[in-house]
């Protein structure tokens, strides 16, 4: 799996590919976009199988779309807003769910740079953990802001086109959102931040295999 990086010429081109019926070119833009997309819906719905359903569901709408793309955001943009509209129609849908309360569990400071045990793994796993918890519990509109900004590393412009608000304001809440999360979690939340929601193979080969059986794509076997 890889991330989304995009220019306009290969954007065309991954365009210009999957409108041509070629299945790798979409195996490609999705493999390539699944992560970050993972990502913002889980920041959303806050649920790990409703977050790959809205994806799926975003890739069928963006598939159908693709041809009224024009090229004037990059691709990766595009399809994010696509999953941030599927992600918020998800949880409109939802009952009113009851307010977040606070960390029950606070990390002791100590734990860099030491020798990697199966203790210390497991102290690193539970860190993780704390910090996943700790960014679900952020404010709704604080919470897809810190996932792009921190997490995927989107420009503050880049992030205000995906989620329509202003520069200003997610300059705002992104820094909110940190102040938040440091005083939850003290020194330990830069090391770790590549960690958090974990996208491995398996979660990014199934969503590709569901949305090119949906699309009835076959995909030649390896």
């Amino acid at each position: 799996m890889t991330t989304a990086t995009s220019t306009p010429e290969s954007d065309t081109a991954l365009v210009q590919g999957i409108l041509a019926g070629n299945v790798f070119a979409f195996e490609r833009l999705m493999r390539q976009n699944n992560r970050r997309l993972f990502r913002v819906a889980r920041s959303i719905l806050r649920d790990d199988a409703e977050a790959e359903d809205a994806v799926q569901d975003g890739y069928i709408e963006a598939h159908r779309a693709l041809g009224g793309f024009r090229g004037e955001s990059q691709l990766s943009t595009w399809l994010t807003r696509i999953v941030v509209n599927q992600a918020l129609a998800r949880r409109r849908a939802r009952r009113p769910e009851a307010s977040d309360t606070g960390l029950d569990t606070l990390v002791d400071e100590g734990t860099d740079d030491v020798i990697q045990t199966p203790e210390t793994e497991a102290m690193r796993a539970e860190l993780r953990r704390i910090i996943e918890a700790s960014i679900d519990r952020l404010p709704e509109g604080h919470r897809t802001v810190f996932m792009l900004r921190a997490v995927e590393g989107l420009s503050v412009d880049e992030t205000a086109a995906v989620l329509g608000i202003s520069a200003g304001n997610t300059k705002v809440r992104f820094l909110r959102a940190r102040a938040q999360l440091r005083e939850a979690l003290g020194q330990h939340l830069g090391t770790l931040l590549e960690d958090v929601f974990t996208f491995d193979g398996d979660r990014c080969d199934r969503i590709v295999a569901r949305v090119c059986t949906r699309l009835g794509l076959q995909l030649p076997s390896p």
